[in-house]
């Protein structure tokens, strides 16, 4: 990061925590009186004033206090008299979009979206309270962005304020030590309407061909972190972060032994920090403790591919599980030595869950609910990022003889795929996509774990329409499904029935 807390992080007093803690359990609502905006800013000096900055600490995200008795701590306490006016500035210091907001206070900053950009809220207490403070951005809040100002003794009692936030206002009250979240600013404008917007699916035939028997390289890749809106179903649309523009990611392929250098890079109109974290990649983060690029930026590093495998790539940025959620995640594929036995055909398929503000099925635009997504409740389950991927837009097609490989992971952040093709059996499955192991024969449905992939492989033998799903089938009531559309002549030796297919496998 090019931002640095200046002093180690202090520990918040003890005391001041449990009265934090206390006043979650049994404080009351904070009423706050009607905001009023203030006419001229010499009309009411501040008579308190405290300056925060934005950063990532360990992983986390924090306000980080500048100068005086706060400096280096993170989400400091900021004390107040009954009486006071209140200035606190935000200070940019990672990049990414971020504000403050002290509800309790009726106040809340405008955005700061760059590195160094700052913003001030100003504020008048009347009666003693503790109030939180955080930045209301989707996912902020959940990845450490909160404290508390301390007014007075810190007593639950209401308080009266007078605010103005730049040019906007905020009414409003909280209980001290709410955990609520809030969807992105965006979501207040959803309609019911239908909606429509680019595709994001990568097809499942978008992947680079065998390696083969060929010695160790060297190799380049660049990776893009895109923030777009995407169709996730039928009027539906999303806001996605993606790698490259599509869900999943660009399937990587490289041999074991090669030396291969990533760049990863974010476009300057993006508003959030990225990463990378390759589960093939040995070293810190699997290279996100050295990528985390802001808006704008590129970052670089080289990692020698040790273990064959196939393996999942993520963000890494807080809040994690956000950030693959929203569609960054892929798989990069590790071949051994002398390359993986030939088939006919590879598709590429991964399965992922999305955490929407409106109900399955409703149309407009949606932003990501984080209330969902930390209580695990996901309204979509997707193959390739939206609904209908490998149904509608691109089913998975082959012919009778043939030998197909299907490369399968889960981005999740949070559920375990049943993977199971109704109709066949897969010949081969390379458990937990281990490529050095014997693989298991005649498997029916395998297990494929959040942040994990599987490498199967069957022959066709019967024309027909082939459903993948997850076995966890209510998951195919919420989006959840795939086609394999196997054509040729008709094997009654293996499958014969004198009545048609109905057309719903």
């Amino acid at each position: 990061m090019n931002s640095r807390v200046r002093k180690p992080i202090q520990i918040l007093p003890f005391a001041l925590a449990a009265m934090a803690v206390l006043l979650s359990a049994c404080g009351s609502d904070p009423l706050a009186a009607p905001a009023q905006q203030v006419k001229a800013a010499g009309e009411n000096q501040a008579s308190v004033s405290y300056t925060l900055k934005t950063a990532m600490v360990d992983g986390k995200l924090f306000f980080v206090g500048q100068g005086g008795e706060i400096d280096g701590m993170t989400n400091p306490p900021l004390p107040a008299t009954p009486g006071q006016t209140v200035q606190i500035t935000l200070v940019n210091g990672d990049g990414a979009e971020h504000d403050l907001t002290v509800p309790g206070a009726g106040a809340a900053s405008e955005p700061v979206m760059r590195t160094g950009s700052e913003t001030t809220v100003t504020f008048k207490v009347h009666q003693e309270g503790s109030f939180a403070y955080y930045s209301s951005i989707s996912g902020d809040r959940e990845a450490g962005m909160q404290g508390w100002l301390v007014v007075g003794r810190g007593g639950g009692s209401a308080v009266q304020v007078s605010a103005t936030a730049g040019d906007q206002s905020q009414g409003g009250s909280e209980k001290a030590g709410s955990t609520g979240s809030t969807a992105s600013a965006s979501a207040s404008s959803q309609s019911s309407e239908p909606a429509t917007a680019p595709s994001i699916v990568r097809e499942p035939t978008d992947l680079p061909g065998p390696i083969g028997d060929r010695p160790a390289q060297n190799l380049h890749i660049d990776i893009e972190a895109v923030e777009l809106l995407g169709q996730l179903a039928d009027g539906t649309t999303f806001t996605y972060w993606t790698f490259d523009g599509q869900v999943p990611g660009p399937f990587l392929r490289v041999r074991v032994g090669d030396t291969v250098e990533l760049t990863l890079s974010s476009p300057a109109e993006s508003s959030m920090v990225h990463s990378i974290d390759l589960h093939a990649v040995t070293g810190p983060g699997g290279g996100a403790a050295v990528t985390q690029v802001q808006p704008g930026e590129s970052k670089s590093f080289t990692f020698k591919a040790l273990n064959p495998g196939l393996f999942v790539y993520h963000c890494a940025t807080p809040m994690v599980a956000h950030h693959i959620a929203n569609g960054m995640y892929g798989l990069i594929l590790v071949e051994p030595e002398g390359g993986l036995p030939p088939v006919d055909r590879e598709f590429y398929v991964m399965q992922g869950e999305i955490y929407t503000t409106g109900k399955f099925g409703e149309k407009g635009q949606q932003d990501t609910s984080i209330d969902k997504l930390l209580n695990q409740t996901p309204e979509y389950y997707v193959f390739n990022g939206a609904v209908g991927a490998l149904t509608d837009q691109h089913p998975l097609m082959a012919k009778t003889g043939e030998t197909v490989r299907l490369f399968v992971g889960v981005g999740g952040p949070n559920f375990i795929s049943s993977f199971h093709v109704i109709g066949e059996i897969f010949d081969r499955v390379f458990d937990q996509a281990s490529l050095t192991a014997q693989p298991l024969t005649d498997v029916q449905t395998t297990l494929v774990p959040p942040g994990g992939a599987t490498m199967v492989e069957f022959g066709l033998e019967v024309p027909g329409r082939y459903l993948l799903v997850d076995h966890a089938l209510s998951r195919a009531e919420r989006g959840l499904a795939g086609f394999l559309e196997v054509e040729g002549e008709p094997n009654p030796e293996v499958f014969f029935s004198e009545a048609p297919a109905d057309g719903s496998h």
